[in-house]
């Protein structure tokens, strides 16, 4: 089992890295050109910054009963056909039984975006502590089905 992030500005890879850690477990980080990242833990993969290559690249390297941190719901469909296990970095999981319902809710949401006059959305709520807390007690969750302890 490994631990793939799509790391793309994703705020949760210090807690990735740890608790992987704390539990063994190999962690690569996928990003673009535009995005630079060194761990000391984890091996960094950077791919061309062509729109979805770290998605692509994320998708072909990952396997069955690895863990994918991502938040992009078509990444999350693809890894968990893969057999995969994903999470969102809320700390939700992506489940055969949610996802369908996540992707039909982000295309209408896309299609109101679209029809709008309004072209200014505002961005995500600034991340909280509790938001890690709530990431990382599932995240670690997550790892313990994933080994089966």
């Amino acid at each position: 089992m490994q631990i793939f992030v799509d790391a793309d500005a994703c705020p949760v890879v210090h807690i990735v890295e740890e608790v992987a850690q704390k539990y063994g477990v190999a962690v690569t980080l996928l990003c673009d050109t535009n995005h630079v990242l060194r761990s000391e833990y984890s091996k960094v993969i950077v791919v061309g910054a062509g729109a979805d290559a770290v998605d692509y690249k994320l998708i072909s390297i990952c396997h069955r009963g690895d863990i994918v941190v991502s938040q992009d719901y078509g990444v999350a469909a693809m890894a968990l056909g893969k057999g995969a296990y994903a999470i969102h970095q809320s700390g939700k999981w992506y489940t055969d039984d949610n996802i369908d319902q996540m992707l039909m809710e982000r295309h209408l949401r896309k299609k109101a975006r679209r029809s709008s006059s309004k072209n200014h959305l505002k961005g995500p709520r600034k991340r909280t502590e509790e938001d890690d807390n709530r990431f990382m007690e599932s995240f670690e969750k997550l790892i313990r089905k994933a080994m089966n302890l």
